[in-house]
């Protein structure tokens, strides 16, 4: 059969199975799932899979049990393909597992609850954490729930997996647990830098971890915790607060347990001040010092101004730990000064100086800017302000265009190269050693430059322009400008728009008009020369229009509204999706309507309207109609490749948007199936008929709401062949009895065929009805096999056909006949050829006379006689012909014959009394059927007596004779009519007997 290549597994799932298969090659229609219990056979669960289904899920299953699952695929021809597979579901694991110390350091419990299904036993591993070494291995019973693991180390972690064994199968679930810790001893902590403190501590090799936790005792807040394996003895924290006090407390802890130990107090030194500096304060002559406020606590600092280079001190001031600058006011002008800046924190200080510092200069006066009628330059000038010299600053919005130092003495300075219509801004500074004074400015502007690139674009709206440029002379004032009607001269409106400006849009316009806008920008007092653009705003598209069909296959009507504005005129685009070419045409501004001639049938067109406006163009939504279709010609309804298949085929006459094609059956008309198909297809498979109906097709084109139909087609799907076919002889020798199954589905007939097998002489053919389950073929000939061949007519169309092989019995021989040629072991057989043919004969020889084995010979068909040799002497036989063919067989009559038998020897006379002979002889070969004794006088010759006697007779006495006479005695072998006769003995009777005496 076809491999199947079943898998199982359970994805880890122990009360689920998943199912996999491979289709079977040429698909199946169905698959049977048999899941069993391994061992019982028990049907659990029976289920049924579709064709496309390759894997399925059995749930509900028992951990740990094994199953038998079988998958059977059915095929085509109703043959099947099955194979089986045993699978084990994955045992499951224990629940509530649990590994408790009690309390105990060097010992730990472990329990658990039995998960469901069945198991094998338990497996128990138990491992060190630390070096994950495996301590101990166990193996329980299925029934054991606990086990106590002893000789453990103390404050240590231990893991345990407890697995579930079934089969080679298991499931396992881990716990951790500790023994319980050793207390810590001897904590010292001491400062080693303004950000660590050093820590030290004894006793504690018995604790899996140390924590440590450092608080900050100003804040009350935890700092740092700290978890160290076993075996660590000191610790640095590093990262903490610089003049800072710290309580640090040592805890001893193993998994779940922890022992408080010992705590310790320690100080952090403060940091120095960073950044100082000193710098002009917001009042005249004051200076303010500033500084970094460090990392850390602090108690104050102590602030000191010192004068000059020699950096006398002259002001002392304390101020909080908190504040970060000191002001020092009342100071001289232009005076040089220094600070030094102290951190006090408890017992320790940290202090650090500032560069010098100067007081600042007074700023120049009677500031003045001139443009000087020129775009590109201007004139700065001031009145001369002490100090070492000035520093120049020319801006732009606010943004710096070009700094500049002069020295004293100079009053004036020209920039050139600047930007036409741009507001600029001149600043100058009184320098003084390291200070500047505070600003004087004024502002004024080059002279604009007139726009560039002036464009006016309706931007496809129809009530509006838009006018943009791009402005050369950055920072204007602002730009104004005219609007005109074109064609008028009128003036439309004024616009005045700011500098930033580099578009405007004009509103409530007329739709299709052309426009000219005149601007010029703006800077300040100036103007720039006038620039101009002119533009169309945008047509309005038309409204309310319609494609009617005009009732002409090939005609369609454009209807349309002109919409509000201006119009040039009116252009029209008829085209179809389904052609290429389109129809283009132009009507002028007052036509409302179109007419469109010569189109294709069944097709959909789209119009569209446009309306021109200078060069604008404004284009209508789609309109569309359908021409009326033509109906399809050259409709063929075929049977398809399977019986419940037609294929239907068409041509298209032109046009249409879908087919709709109706099936019905031809006897009631009622529509059993609607198929649409797009415009294109020609052809469509009729799927899921009954095999051998007939049915009526009717196909009607659509375009749009359009329909005609095609003129109607019958047709007929091919029957199915009839099933079980057999064929087996008749009653009589000269017929065959064929019989089948009735296939699905219906039929006119049957047409039968039987060939005589090996013969060149046509075929015989038959029908039979469409109900009929079976026929005789008779006047056949006797023990020949004949090839059938039947299959089911539907209208003009036949299934394939079904075949198989019959036999007639075979005649049996006539004139059957045994004769003995003479002899005492041979025997003659002979017969009459039958009529008709066979195989061979079986010639069979019984023995009637004694317990001798039949005999039987097989001989040709063509064989007419047989000669037995090697028979018993005198026995009768029987004989019998068997004509075979195939399983058949026909006998003749049973005939009988006898061997001859052999004369008996030795024969010996006696005479034991004078009235009394005893004759006496020997057989050789198979004896006689029976033996005679003639007696006679040997003088006279007349007999005396005649005694018949059994077969099995080996003596005789011949009684009453007369004393004294001399008589002839033969004794004779007979077996049915044959005899033969020992040569006569001739003996004397005694004399008297007292005679004797």
């Amino acid at each position: 059969g076809t491999l199947l290549n079943v898998s199982v597994s359970d994805h880890d799932r122990s009360d689920s199975l998943l199912l996999s298969w491979d289709e079977p090659q040429g698909g199946a229609k169905g698959y049977l799932l048999a899941l069993s219990s391994l061992g019982s056979g028990m049907l659990l669960q029976n289920v049924s899979a579709g064709p496309n289904t390759s894997s399925f899920w059995f749930h509900g299953l028992t951990p740990g049990m094994l199953y038998e699952i079988e998958v059977t695929a059915t095929l085509a021809c109703m043959d099947t393909t099955s194979q089986t597979i045993t699978a084990q579901t994955s045992p499951a694991a224990v629940h509530n597992l649990s590994l408790s110390s009690g309390g105990s350091a060097v010992s730990l419990r472990a329990a658990w609850a039995h998960g469901p299904g069945r198991r094998d036993g338990y497996s128990l591993a138990l491992w060190h954490s630390d070096s994950q070494s495996l301590l101990r291995n166990v193996s329980l019973p299925p029934g054991a729930a606990s086990f106590l693991f002893d000789g453990l180390l103390p404050g240590s972690e231990y893991a345990l997996k407890v697995s579930t064994l079934a089969g080679s199968s298991q499931a396992s679930t881990s716990v951790h647990q500790w023994t319980a810790p050793s207390i810590p001893t001897q904590l010292r902590l001491s400062p080693a830098s303004s950000t660590s403190l050093v820590a030290s501590w004894a006793g504690a090799a018995g604790a899996a971890w140390l924590h440590l936790e450092l608080r900050n005792l100003l804040t009350q807040k935890v700092s740092t915790t700290l978890s160290a394996r076993r075996g660590l003895s000191s610790y640095t924290f590093q990262h903490l607060q610089p003049g800072t006090q710290y309580w640090l407390g040592l805890s001893a802890t193993a998994g779940s347990y922890t022992v408080l130990g010992p705590n310790a107090t320690a100080w952090t030194y403060p940091l120095s001040p960073g950044n100082v500096t000193l710098s002009r304060a917001e009042e005249q002559n004051s200076l303010e010092a500033r500084w970094s406020v460090p990392g850390g606590q602090r108690d104050f600092y102590l602030v000191t101004l010192q004068e000059g280079e020699g950096s006398a001190p002259t002001r002392n001031i304390s101020v909080g730990g908190d504040n970060d600058h000191v002001t020092f006011h009342g100071l001289s002008p232009g005076q040089q000064y220094s600070v030094q800046v102290v951190v006090v924190a408890g017992p320790y200080r940290a202090s650090a100086h500032s560069t010098a510092a100067w007081t600042e200069p007074r700023a120049p006066s009677a500031v003045s800017l001139s443009s000087q009628g020129s775009p590109h330059s201007l004139l700065a000038s001031w009145e001369e302000a002490s100090g070492e010299g000035y520093l120049l600053v020319l801006s732009l919005a606010e943004h710096p265009v070009k700094n500049s130092s002069v020295l004293r003495g100079v009053t004036s300075f020209s920039y050139e190269g600047l930007h036409p219509g741009t507001l600029y801004t001149f600043e100058v500074s009184t320098v003084a050693g390291p200070y500047t004074s505070s600003p004087q400015s004024i502002s004024n502007w080059t002279y604009p430059l007139p726009l560039e690139q002036l464009t006016l674009s309706n931007g496809g709206h129809s009530t509006s322009l838009q006018a943009s440029w791009r402005a050369v002379s950055s920072g204007s004032t602002g730009y104004t400008g005219t609007l005109w009607e074109t064609k008028s001269q009128e003036q439309v409106r004024n616009v005045t728009v700011g500098s930033d400006w580099t578009n405007v849009t004009l509103e409530n316009l007329v739709p299709g008009r052309q426009y000219t806008l005149e601007m010029a920008a703006v800077a300040g007092p100036y103007r720039s020369p006038v620039r101009s653009a002119t533009d169309w705003t945008y047509p309005l598209a038309p409204a309310g229009v319609t494609l009617t069909n005009t009732r002409r296959p090939m005609g369609l009507s454009a209807f349309w509204d002109k919409a509000a504005g201006d119009v040039d005129q009116f252009h029209l685009q008829l085209y179809s999706r389904s052609h290429a070419a389109q129809r283009n045409t132009s009507v002028g501004p007052n036509t409302r309507n179109f007419t469109f001639l010569g189109l294709s049938p069944g097709t959909q067109y789209f119009l569209k309207v446009t309306v021109l406006a200078g060069p604008y163009r404004s284009s209508s939504h789609f309109a569309t109609e359908w021409t009326y279709p033509l109906s399809l010609a050259n409709v063929s309804v075929q049977p398809g490749q399977k019986p419940q298949e037609l294929h239907v085929s068409w041509v298209e006459s032109g046009g249409g948007r879908d087919h709709l094609v109706q099936l019905s059956v031809a006897e009631s008309l009622s529509i059993i199936r609607n198929v649409s198909v797009p415009r294109g297809v020609t052809q469509l498979h009729l799927e899921g008929l009954v095999p051998g109906s007939r049915y009526r097709v009717e196909i009607i084109s659509q375009a749009g709401p359009h329909r005609i139909s095609s003129q109607t087609a019958i047709g007929y799907t091919v029957p199915l062949p009839p099933r079980s076919l057999s064929a087996s002889p008749a009653s009589m020798a000269r017929a065959l009895a064929v019989h089948w199954e009735t296939a699905p589905g219906q039929r006119d007939g049957y047409l039968l065929s039987v060939l005589e097998e090996g013969s060149s002489a046509p075929p015989r053919n038959l029908e039979a009805g469409k109900d009929s389950t079976n026929v005789t073929v008779p006047q056949l000939e006797p023990g020949t096999c004949y090839l059938v061949r039947i299959c089911a007519v539907a209208g003009p169309y036949r299934s394939l056909p079904e075949n198989i092989t019959g036999c007639t019995v075979p005649a049996a021989p006539t004139n059957l006949s045994l004769t003995n040629p003479g002899s005492s072991s041979e025997l003659y057989t002979s017969w009459n050829k039958p009529p008709g043919r066979r195989d061979h004969y079986h010639v069979t020889l019984y023995s009637l006379s004694t317990q001798s084995k039949t005999q039987v010979q097989t001989l040709s068909p063509d064989a007419l006689n047989i000669t037995w040799t090697h028979l018993e002497a005198g026995s009768k036989f029987a004989v019998q012909v068997t004509a075979v063919k195939g399983l058949s067989e026909a006998s003749s009559i049973n005939v009988t014959q006898w061997t001859y038998p052999l004369a008996p020897v030795n024969l010996s006379l006696g005479s034991p009394s004078a009235s009394v002979l005893v004759v006496s002889w020997a057989v050789v070969g198979g004896g006689a059927e029976a033996f005679l004794v003639d007696v006679g006088e040997a003088a006279a010759g007349a007999p005396v007596g005649h005694t018949v006697l059994g077969g099995d007779a080996r003596s005789h006495i011949l009684r009453s004779l007369s004393p004294g006479t001399c008589y002839s005695v033969a004794v004779r072998a007979t077996a049915g009519p044959f005899h033969a006769s020992t040569p006569n003995l001739t003996h004397c009777t005694r004399e008297c007997d007292a005679l004797l005496a």
